[in-house]
């Protein structure tokens, strides 16, 4: 049986479409280059829903919060790169490449992702995201 999650509120997004792609542009250099995990909590809503969140769809920033503290300690220098950005309406859908060294085996890795985010009162309340699955890069 599936489980049904509570979809958070639809409300205005609080910003423009300039401005929602400058968040989510900030959001993920911070919390991802940068490392600052705890923007998780101030991004998102407390009603945040993951759909795709690795372990399945997921309620609140916590989890994204952890997961991303655990890609750090696995890969230390993961980075991820903007390659192009949209929004319409209260969504942002962004294409972006990731990078990464594994911290136990040296190995480099590339993948590819597309992500669609929608907001609701200035915050992040609901994502979905495809990646593909990690290449090893050879220097």
């Amino acid at each position: 049986m599936t489980k049904t999650l509570p979809v958070p509120a639809q409300a205005d997004p609080g910003f423009t479409l300039a401005e929602m792609k400058s968040f989510v542009r900030k959001h993920f250099d911070d919390f991802v280059n940068r490392k600052m995990s705890e923007v998780a909590l101030q991004n998102f809503s407390a009603d945040f829903l993951d759909h795709d969140e690795a372990g399945g769809p997921v309620i609140g920033p916590l989890a994204a919060k952890t997961m991303m503290e655990n890609a750090h300690q696995r890969w230390p220098d993961l980075h991820v790169e903007v390659e192009d950005i949209l929004a319409e309406g209260d969504k942002v859908m962004v294409r972006n490449t990731w990078t990464a060294t594994e911290k136990s085996s040296g190995k480099k890795i590339e993948f590819h992702g597309f992500v669609l985010w929608r907001f609701a009162n200035r915050k992040i309340v609901e994502r979905w995201a495809t990646i593909t699955p990690p290449q090893e890069v050879k220097t």
